[in-house]
């Protein structure tokens, strides 16, 4: 008669203490998240990775454009040898995010020589895996990785994953990095994102309308 209320005790302890490591889990990613987002680091690495945003018949969107301004600061400053475009075409695209960003940075007095265009990829890991590739045939090895502030830790993590020594630069303009309320709704999607990924090591799909 005893057993029954042991073993109902020792389900309460393993639920409590699955959703107490739950919690520490998710909450310690958001704050990787976050902590990452504010690095800025400006170590010397081979090539700027600019992850890909959207275009529009080759003009970069607002937040692709700040990712290219701030990579072509990174380059004017001597901060990066390369700067690396990434990002594929969406259904019914004339250009690839990776054209548009070349396009735009050979506008603005980056050399093409230069620029390491990778136009393949719809989200971010299948980006950083086709520049990893890239990346090795011109051995190429370190990489700023230049993206939204939320963005980075898991742009990281994949571009490491991936065989490369990588550390973040992010943008602090552009529509994604504006209002408290836009940078709550992004660390909230990058941790579920980052926790899929450690877990599945795949994309985690369409969020909002947007390949993650």
């Amino acid at each position: 008669m005893t057993f029954l209320p042991r073993l109902r005790r020792l389900a309460t302890r393993v639920v409590l203490g699955g959703l107490v490591i739950g919690l520490l889990v998710v909450g310690g990613t958001a704050f990787r998240v976050w902590q990452v987002a504010r690095e800025d680091d400006r170590t010397h690495a081979d090539m700027a990775v600019v992850l890909g945003a959207a275009q529009f018949n080759g003009v970069p969107s607002d937040v692709l454009e700040a990712r290219l301004e701030h990579a072509r600061r990174l380059y004017e400053q001597g901060v990066v040898s390369y700067i690396a475009t990434t990002g594929g075409r969406q259904p019914g695209d004339n250009f690839t995010e990776g054209e548009a960003g070349r396009m735009w940075l050979e506008t603005h007095d980056v050399p093409s020589d230069r620029i390491l265009e990778v136009g393949e990829g719809t989200d971010t890991l299948g980006s950083i895996r086709a520049l990893a590739a890239a990346a090795r045939a011109k051995s190429l090895t370190t990489a700023v990785i230049v993206s939204d502030p939320w963005h980075s830790l898991r742009a990281r993590t994949m571009a490491e994953d991936e065989g490369l020594s990588a550390w973040t630069s992010p943008t602090r303009s552009g529509p994604n990095v504006q209002t408290r309320e836009t940078q709550l709704f992004y660390i909230r999607r990058e941790t579920g994102a980052l926790l899929y990924y450690h877990l599945m090591k795949a994309p985690a799909g369409a969020f909002d309308g947007i390949l993650l």
